[in-house]
C-alpha cells in the first residue's frame, strides 16, 4: 500500500458535524455528543475510503492569530464573542464536545498537532511544506486551504468536504487552475494571491472594491503577485487600465498587507503529540471502552475501530 500522509483540518470537520448532526444525539448525562459523533464517523470514512499510512488532526491553538489582526484588525472580527479573551463565537453545546474528541483520539492513538499563537491552517501548512517523502491529502471544508496544492517534491492535494464526505472533491493543481483560472504551475500561491484581491468577507477580508474573482484571477495570472501587481499600479504601468490602477491603489494598505494574512504560515512551530502512523488497533482499548460507554459513543467508535482494522 502507498504511504500518504492525512492532514486533517479538525475544527472545520467537528463544526461541520455539529451542524449537520442532530442535538438530541446526548450522552447519559444529557451532554449533546452529535459534533463527536459526526468526527468520529468522519475520521472512520477517512480511513476506509482513502487509507492513509498517516494521519495527523491538526488543532487551532490560536483560531485568530495576533499577528495577522495587527496587520488586518477586520481579521475574524465579526467572530469574537469575547473581545479581551479573544475567544471565538461557537454554540454552546459544540464547546464541551471538543475535549472528548481530543480524548477520543488520544486512546485511539491517532496524532494531533497545533502551534502555540497559531491556526490550525498553518499548522497543516507547516506540515506539508515540511514533507519531503509522502504524497499529502489535506481534508478540509475550508477554500483557504487550496494554496496547498502542488506537484513536488510530493503531491500535495485538497480533499474538500464543503458539501459532506459523499460529495468529497479531492482537488489538485489542475483542479484548482480549471476551477479559478489560476496557471497550473502556480496554482496553489496563485490561489491565495487571487483569494487576497478577491476578499472573503467569512474571514473579514474586504478585498479590493470592484474586482471580483474572475479578474483577480486574470491579474495574477498577468502579473504573478499581489506584490507586482501593486508595484505595476504605482509605477502607472501601461498593462493596467486607468480604472483599475485607481481600484488597485485605493486600496495599497490592504494589499500591502494581506497576502501575508491569507498565506499560510509554513515556518509555524508545530507541535505533534506522537507517531503519526495510523495503529491498526487503538492504543488504548481500555479507555476507548470507557469513553464510548461514558459518552454513549456506541456506532461512532465501532467503526472507527474497524476502520484501523483495514
Amino acid at each position: 500500500m502507498p504511504v500518504t500522509l492525512a492532514l486533517l483540518d479538525s475544527a472545520s470537520l467537528y463544526f461541520r458535524s455539529f451542524y449537520a448532526l442532530p442535538d438530541s444525539m446526548t450522552a447519559p448525562d444529557g451532554t449533546p455528543v452529535n459534533a463527536v459523533r459526526g468526527f468520529a464517523d468522519t475520521v472512520a470514512r477517512i480511513l476506509t475510503d482513502r487509507r492513509p499510512t498517516r494521519l495527523v488532526a491538526c488543532l487551532d491553538a490560536d483560531w485568530r492569530p495576533q499577528f495577522r489582526v495587527e496587520l488586518l484588525p477586520s481579521y475574524k472580527a465579526h467572530r469574537v464573542a469575547d473581545a479581551e479573551a479573544n475567544a471565538e463565537e461557537v454554540p454552546d453545546t459544540l464547546t464541551p464536545q471538543v475535549p472528548i474528541i481530543l480524548d477520543l483520539l488520544d486512546a485511539v492513538g491517532l496524532a494531533t498537532a497545533e502551534a502555540k499563537g497559531y491556526e490550525a491552517d498553518d499548522v497543516i501548512g507547516a506540515l506539508t511544506a515540511r514533507e519531503k517523502a509522502d504524497p499529502v491529502e489535506v481534508i478540509t471544508g475550508d477554500r483557504d486551504l487550496f494554496q496547498l496544492v502542488r506537484t513536488s517534491p510530493t503531491p500535495a492535494a485538497v480533499i474538500y468536504v464543503g458539501k459532506g464526505w459523499a460529495k468529497a472533491e479531492i482537488l489538485g493543481p489542475s483542479d484548482i487552475a480549471e476551477r479559478y483560472g489560476v496557471p497550473k504551475a502556480d496554482a496553489g500561491p496563485a490561489y491565495a494571491a487571487m483569494a487576497a484581491l478577491r476578499g472573503d468577507p467569512s474571514d473579514g477580508l474586504p478585498g479590493v472594491a470592484g474586482i471580483g474573482e474572475k479578474t483577480a484571477a486574470k491579474l495574477i495570472t498577468q502579473f504573478g503577485s499581489v506584490e507586482a501587481l501593486l508595484a505595476a499600479a504605482k509605477s502607472g504601468s501601461r498593462e493596467l487600465p486607468l480604472k483599475m490602477r485607481l481600484k488597485l491603489s485605493a486600496a495599497e494598505d490592504y494589499l500591502a498587507v494581506a497576502p501575508t494574512v491569507v498565506q499560510v504560515a509554513v515556518d509555524a512551530p508545530v507541535s505533534i503529540s506522537g507517531d503519526d502512523r495510523v495503529p491498526s488497533a487503538p492504543k488504548d482499548p481500555d479507555r476507548v471502552a470507557e469513553l464510548a460507554e461514558r459518552w454513549n459513543l456506541g456506532g461512532s467508535v465501532k467503526r472507527l475501530l474497524t476502520a484501523l482494522e483495514r
